[in-house]
């Protein structure tokens, strides 16, 4: 169904609403409702590129077409064109176990705090991984891996959890300023990790703040591992890797220190990833295919929302925004986005055969729940090469009334988030993917 006018699918009963989370978005907020669609009969007719054609007109008709053809040329385009390229090869990795403790959530779990070294310097650029474990588990556990907004200290109250010593966002209701972490913001996001469920039902936990790896302000690229990778006062290529594409390449190496964990098990770790987060967990399951599911929480523009339906959050608004983020090359698209080459069903499209959950919410409307759902819906014949099963319409689910299949979706009630009855469907799917 590619090519189709999406304009008629008509939203009913959704609130307006827009949240604007975190950083920058102040500068968003100073303009008028009228200068972004809310509004389905807006949406202008789009053409998404053929998943399933190749560059030279190759159709792809089986496993391997996609796999040494297809797919390279994805993964190729989105590199050259939306998130720059990662790093090449890897680098030595040095670690340091920060703290352990055998009796944290009341006994239920083992606590491990890992720093991550990316160079010989101790000081230099680092990372630090929490890691919960369910107390007494006898063999190396599943488990769910992404980063957090403001600090590992965020999840807990315990006072023995580090408190990060990187860039954060200054937040008044968390008595946060100069962009550093204070003890009286400790447990400020445990509202959206659901660490004892999680641990509770066998799984492991690991998180990272992902300004270890890059903090999230524009400064030209000359902070976090940017800094490894630099090329003196030589001009930043047009198809360097922004924060995303630094962030993904973090939790890969976050990976490789759990290959050799004894309490995890490596071979089923899901990525897991929050509005510009699960931007980054869906770029992080294209690029590393170790990773055995991929989780995509309101990740939006950029993300898991086709672009090309300009809904919402806009290319040249998130560009504008958010310099840092993608790649130079992409800025071309900016109020462009009929002449990009992809659309985000491809993304998606790029973790295929492995299990994939794009999820909503109702109130928010700037990250296009609608195109959500569609993305998710036009990745479906990569899956399909594989056997695997999808959503056989282009008619998303009703609110909190999740679709699982081998792939997943659900829009529940609420704003830009992650809550409990998100983790509630992620828990599920893990059981039937990961187990």
């Amino acid at each position: 169904m590619f090519g189709i006018d999406h304009r008629n699918r008509l939203w009913s009963g959704l609130g307006f609403a827009f949240c604007l989370l975190l950083i920058n978005f102040r500068s968003l907020s100073k303009l008028s409702a009228e200068e972004f669609n809310y509004d389905e009969s807006k949406v202008p007719p789009y053409t998404l590129p053929e998943l399933l054609k190749c560059e030279d007109g190759t159709l792809v008709d089986s496993i391997d077409v996609w796999n040494t053809k297809r797919r390279p040329e994805i993964l190729r385009m989105f590199e050259e064109h939306v998130f720059g390229t990662l790093p090449a090869g890897k680098i030595p990795l040095r670690t340091k176990i920060r703290s352990s403790v055998p009796d944290a959530l009341e006994g239920r779990a083992l606590r491990r705090e890992v720093t991550v070294y990316f160079s010989d310097d101790d000081h230099g650029p680092q990372m630090d991984l929490l890691i919960y474990t369910p107390a007494g588990a006898t063999e190396p556990v599943p488990a769910f891996m992404g980063y957090n907004f403001d600090g590992n200290h965020m999840l807990e109250k315990d006072p023995r959890i580090h408190l990060t010593e990187s860039w954060v966002l200054n937040r008044k209701e968390l008595g946060i300023e100069d962009h550093k972490a204070r003890d009286a913001s400790r447990s400020g996001s445990a509202s959206r990790w659901s660490v004892p469920e999680i641990v509770g039902r066998g799984y492991g936990l690991v998180t990272i703040y992902y300004g270890d790896v890059d903090p999230d302000f524009d400064d030209g690229f000359q902070n976090g591992i940017h800094a490894l990778f630099g090329k003196g006062d030589s001009p930043r290529a047009a198809n360097a890797g922004g924060s995303i594409s630094a962030w993904a390449w973090g939790l890969s190496r976050a990976l490789d220190v759990l290959e050799s964990d004894s309490t995890i098990n490596a071979k089923k770790v899901a990525v897991f990833g929050h509005s510009r987060l699960g931007k980054t967990s869906l770029w992080t399951g294209a690029t590393d295919q170790r990773f055995a599911m991929v989780i995509a929480n309101e990740s939006g523009c950029g993300g898991a929302a086709l672009d090309k339906r300009i809904f919402g959050e806009t290319v040249s608004r998130i560009n504008t925004a958010f310099p840092h983020w993608f790649c130079i090359n992409h800025r071309k698209y900016n109020n462009n986005e009929a002449e990009m080459p992809v659309d985000n069903h491809m993304l998606i499209a790029l973790s295929a055969p492995r299990p994939v959950y794009v999820a909503s919410a109702e109130e928010d409307r700037w990250a296009d729940p609608y195109g959500e759902y569609l993305s998710l819906y036009h990745a479906g014949p990569a899956f399909r090469l594989f056997g695997r099963q999808v959503f056989e319409s282009d008619q998303m689910p009703a609110v909190n009334s999740p679709v699982q299949a081998d792939v997943a979706y659900h829009i529940r009630t609420g704003a830009h988030d992650v809550t409990e009855y998100d983790w509630e469907q992620y828990l599920k799917f893990a059981d039937t993917h990961l187990r």
